[in-house]
């Protein structure tokens, strides 16, 4: 009874408190060695942005380490946008060829969307979906490339009218949560749950159902993400290694991982935030999410 009634209380306040900051978030955290778990709107259907990466990546290392795709084959990359704002292939002047195992690295630690639509192009999104329900993963869809991300209203308007770009992210809404914006369509877009993505790690961490290959492969690109901007400040510390992926489009702030304690314990941490505030740059809705996850961490710690 206790504990329950402290639940509510956390849910309350983290509510309270992102609301304060201009959000609404899905979370869940959930304690990998007790199986306790803490969340707030962790069901809801939301866009995934860069997060459809996870699934992707975990399909492809599944047909390399079967022998299906070999992980030295080299695939060329067409040249892209010097302009493009996003890291990566995509923005090379001149086409490129990459083995498919550093594709796959680059889709995970700087969130390359070209890399990730080269590997799309070998391992569609049916196949992908095939995967994840044969694990028992779901709701998580991928249906479009990565590079529609860069697609936007925000990319076509000039950065002084970016306001403009967020503010129809943010009142195009539908009860529905359908969307005139493709992207943030539940409907059209690529899509995950906080409690989808948490289980997705958690077979991740745990190795089960996978195969231990690719499961230590995924943990390493994942602790090699160089976006340590969101969670990691209330996570990381000399006692916890931080392992995750981000996703950033329009009014989304996501992320998603495991804190790795130096006394064994594994806690995964899923946060799917939508801003309500017509900017790009919003340090204080980035650090209320990271208290709001410590908090959630904390109490099933």
């Amino acid at each position: 009874m206790a504990e329950r009634a402290g639940l509510a209380r956390a849910r309350a306040r983290v509510r309270s408190d992102l609301a304060e900051a201009g959000l609404v978030a899905g979370l869940l955290v959930r304690d990998l060695g007790t199986g306790r778990e803490a969340d707030v709107e962790a069901d809801v259907l939301t866009p995934a942005a860069s997060l459809a990466k996870l699934p992707l990546a975990l399909a492809v290392l599944t047909r390399v380490d079967d022998g299906r795709l070999d992980g030295a084959r080299p695939v060329e990359v067409p040249a892209g946008d010097p302009g493009e704002v996003t890291p990566g292939l995509g923005r090379f002047r001149h086409p490129a060829v990459v083995a498919v195992d550093d594709l796959v690295g680059l889709a995970l630690t700087i969130s390359d969307n070209a890399a990730a639509d080269a590997l799309l192009r070998l391992v569609p999104p049916d196949e992908v979906g095939a995967d994840l329900e044969r694990l028992g993963i779901g709701p998580m869809v991928l249906r479009h490339p990565f590079g529609d991300l860069s697609d936007t209203p925000l990319d076509r308007l000039p950065p002084h009218e970016a306001h403009l770009a967020h503010t129809l992210a943010i009142r195009g809404s539908t009860p529905a949560q359908g969307h005139p914006i493709r992207q943030l369509d539940v409907a059209r877009t690529n899509v995950v749950t906080a409690r989808s993505v948490a289980d997705l790690l958690e077979r991740v961490w745990t190795g089960r159902g996978l195969r231990p290959v690719v499961a230590a492969r995924l943990r390493e690109h994942l602790r090699g993400s160089v976006a340590r901007h969101r969670l990691a400040p209330d996570l990381a510390s000399d006692d916890a290694r931080w392992a995750s992926k981000t996703g950033t489009l329009l009014n989304l702030r996501h992320e998603a991982g495991v804190v790795e304690h130096a006394d064994g314990a594994r806690v995964v941490v899923v946060a799917l935030s939508t801003s309500r505030v017509p900017a790009t740059v919003q340090p204080a809705a980035e650090a209320a999410l990271g208290a709001a996850a410590r908090l959630l961490h904390d109490l099933v710690r």
